[in-house]
């Protein structure tokens, strides 16, 4: 098996699956894209003739080719269908979010070290060319010691989903599990864990019953990180402020990889997840005992590299590119920001 390609099944055949998933196994040479779990559709035959269709979860995981699976079920399910993924014993990627509860996240975490599979949650949004470049900013020490930091994912998009599940008052619904989950990861990769969390939640779309406005702040010891998103925003704003004791970083959310996917573009293209010029971020800062007001260069986005983690994972033993661990922390964030926005205080953790 060390040589061969991992057999890969998807759970689902939605946006997740046609877009973030499909793709990258497809053309990835250390992988196989074996399966997919359609109820009574046969969409990834459409697309991947060769793919084979699985009308249950209970036939799909008795195939024993089969190695990994992807979990990219609506939020509500991810739990039950992790734990009969771990239990069959194949290695899962989990989409974000991870879980609704932590107490979930803490129970697959410790299945999947029991059974000795490789669980991984799909924080796809590390490999964005905006984060990247941030993170590399950050690594520079170019802008000091960090004060505040804005991180926005903003949308206009003021309907309801016609995908029912999406709008019922149900546990992991709403786009703090769906965006924000997104933006506390990021916020974790940069600065670790905070100290408190003080959240405001709402609804604002005419007869939503879910929570489609946030306004999150984290709290460190030397800085702040506010993570913001709204339905309501026609004119973007930059995705990305970071203010600290030397300078200023500015960077619009720009990733293109999402737009391209649902284009039907492959991964494998060259200079594949590069940005416009348009969107090079903004440095203004000191360097070598002068003041710098520059544009920078974006790092290309490549979510391939989560999937070429995934691989040295399985068959070299590396540690897993986005661990349970990580996972389950995002989730901690999140059922602190639930919290304080019923009591309306911060909640320490």
């Amino acid at each position: 098996m060390i040589n061969s390609k991992i057999n890969t099944a998807l759970c689902s055949f939605g946006m997740s699956g046609v877009v973030f998933h499909a793709p990258f196994i497809e053309v990835n040479p250390n992988f196989n894209l074996y399966g997919v779990l359609e109820r009574t559709k046969n969409e990834a035959q459409k697309r991947y003739p060769t793919i084979k269709t699985f009308r249950s979860l209970e036939d799909l995981l008795a195939d024993e080719t089969i190695e990994l699976v992807v979990v990219n079920t609506p939020n509500i399910t991810h739990f039950d269908f992790a734990k009969k993924v771990i239990n069959a014993g194949k290695h899962l990627i989990v989409e974000k979010p991870f879980t609704a509860t932590v107490d979930e996240a803490k129970e697959l975490i410790q299945l999947a070290k029991e059974k000795n599979v490789v669980l991984s949650v799909f924080h796809n949004r590390r490999y964005d060319s905006d984060f990247k470049t941030v993170k590399k900013i950050l690594d520079k020490g170019l802008l000091g010691e960090i004060i505040d930091v804005e991180i926005h994912y903003d949308r206009f998009d003021p309907n309801l989903s016609y995908k029912v599940h999406k709008e019922q008052n149900t546990a992991a619904v709403g786009s703090l599990y769906d965006l924000g989950s997104h933006l506390i990861d990021q916020a974790l990769v940069l600065f670790g864990m905070p100290n408190a969390v003080y959240a405001d939640l709402n609804g604002f779309r005419p007869n939503s019953k879910v929570t489609d406005f946030f306004d999150v702040k984290l709290y460190y010891n030397s800085h702040r990180v506010t993570l913001k998103s709204s339905y309501f925003v026609r004119e973007p704003l930059p995705g990305n402020i970071l203010h600290g004791t030397k300078g200023s970083f500015i960077k619009s959310k720009a990733d293109v990889q999402e737009k391209e996917l649902m284009e039907g573009k492959k991964p494998s293209l060259a200079n594949w997840g590069a940005e416009p010029k348009a969107e090079e971020g903004l440095l203004h800062t000191g360097k070598n005992g002068e003041i710098v007001r520059e544009r920078v260069t974006s790092l290309n986005g490549n979510y391939m590299e989560y999937y070429d983690g995934i691989y040295d994972a399985i068959r070299h033993n590396k540690a897993v590119p986005v661990s349970g661990n990580e996972g389950m922390n995002v989730i901690k964030v999140i059922e602190a920001a639930i919290k304080s926005n019923t009591k309306k205080r911060r909640i320490d953790l």
